[in-house]
């Protein structure tokens, strides 16, 4: 599959092959799986005080002429906090028992829970490229709710890469024909519910993604406009390419960025992974821990000589 190449002022440049990154069958199921997993790693772990609800000194006996024993009074055997008393008649109310005022949760969340989601390699890998082809996807794009030009999908030209202030971006994309994306994505509201006094009062509209090939100045200029993102080509995942695990995010790649997807076999399992032998990092640590002693030993030794050859002289 070929796209054209367009430039700042939106004219067509060349065209360029895409690599076989992008001729992946989509697989919503699968993307699924890899967002959650990534969102299961920002998840902070919470729970109850181990103490909530047992401070109390709450004893109380079941045995036969015991003071302060519920053994004879008819009452239910509840742990039980004395409020006031006369002689050996109690005032006493439940505590500590889950059915309790006051009292300890049944099954309070526990800290120690593991939140994480775990996700085989080759797995991740076929969601990020199931993900990257839903980009190119015109159809896939629409349905996700973007607002697309009528010559979408293109790829940007490398000048986009060198953009390095946020007005220039701005009037970029409007040349390239997303200004009613940029509109779209401007508009805040305030969410319904509590997250209101959880830091998280209003919510955007996700809007494109540029991906670019490396650090340029596009990466601090393009993050100030509302619901855009910017981000490295090997640094791409799931959840930038399709949020809320919806695939078909309008996604811009610049020339250099698609070159480098192929050259470098990004997110395919081409990719070799060298495997480090333990024994032989073992034995190549303990070699220069030996080196290491015998400099030592060696510089002792020239420094003692000079010394005793004065004392012979004295």
């Amino acid at each position: 599959m070929k796209l054209n190449i367009h430039t700042q002022a939106n004219v067509q440049k060349g065209s360029i092959e895409l690599p076989a990154q992008f001729v992946e069958p989509v697989r919503p199921d699968l993307v699924k799986r890899a967002v959650e997993a990534i969102q299961s790693h920002k998840r902070q772990a919470y729970g109850a005080d181990p103490e909530a609800g047992m401070r109390h000194s709450a004893n109380v006996s079941k045995r036969r002429r015991k003071y302060r024993g519920c053994y004879g009074k008819g009452i239910s055997r509840v742990p039980r906090k004395v409020m006031t008393r006369r002689g050996t008649q109690m005032n006493w109310t439940g505590a500590i028992a889950p059915g309790t005022v006051g009292g300890r949760r049944a099954h309070a969340p526990k800290a120690e829970k593991i939140w994480d989601k775990k996700i085989n390699i080759k797995e991740r890998r076929k969601a990020i490229r199931s993900a990257l082809a839903a980009t190119v996807i015109k159809e896939a794009v629409e349905e996700r709710g973007h607002k697309v030009p009528k010559d979408f999908p293109f790829v940007l030209d490398n000048s986009f890469e060198s953009l390095s202030k946020t007005k220039d971006v701005i009037q970029s994309l409007e040349k390239l024909g997303l200004k009613d994306e940029i509109e779209r994505t401007s508009e805040k509201k305030i969410r319904a519910g509590k997250g209101k006094l959880r830091g998280r009062k209003y919510i955007t509209k996700k809007g494109p993604l540029l991906v670019v090939s490396k650090d340029c100045p596009l990466l601090k200029s393009g993050i100030n406009i509302p619901g855009v993102e910017v981000v490295k080509v090997n640094e791409v995942n799931a959840e930038l390419l399709a949020p809320g695990a919806a695939v078909g995010r309008l996604t811009l790649y610049t020339e250099d960025s698609i070159k480098k997807l192929d050259a470098e076999k990004l997110f395919t399992d081409e990719v070799v992974v060298e495997k480090v032998d333990r024994k032989v990092v073992k034995k190549q640590a303990l070699e220069e821990k030996k080196k290491k002693a015998e400099e030592k030993k060696k510089k002792k030794a020239a420094k003692k000589k000079p010394v005793k050859k004065e004392a012979a002289k004295k």
